[in-house]
């Protein structure tokens, strides 16, 4: 089993930042890749970045040049930065983890642009 712990969502103006954490404990050593999806109202779930544990990354078309993912394998923990937020960014943000053990999903925590 895999525990993840979103933080960092909240309300912020187009054109400003917010960084996301996810904590991960429990089985981590099963882990392979970790990453964010998104959720906006009426649409479906959607990859955001992902990050591997080699370190190797994978960014939407969509926010790449905005949002970076990163990791500290100390702390267990994935990050993604958010920059130059748009209205269209707005979403539930969910942490995922993938390896030997399955997927693993966070609660989500929420992401509003206002324009």
């Amino acid at each position: 089993q895999v525990q993840l712990v979103e933080s960092g969502g909240g309300l912020v103006q187009a054109g400003g930042s917010l960084r996301l954490s996810c904590a991960a404990s429990g089985s981590i050593f099963r882990i392979n890749a970790m990453g964010w999806y998104r959720q906006a109202p009426g649409k479906q779930r959607e990859l955001v970045a992902r990050i591997t544990s080699g370190g190797s990354t994978n960014i939407a078309g969509s926010v790449k040049g905005r949002f970076t993912i990163s990791r500290d394998n100390a702390k267990n923990t994935v990050y993604l930065q958010m920059n130059s937020l748009k209205p269209e960014d707005t979403a539930v943000y969910y942490c995922n983890s993938a390896g030997l053990g399955g997927d693993y999903w966070g609660k989500g925590t929420l992401v509003t642009v206002s324009s």
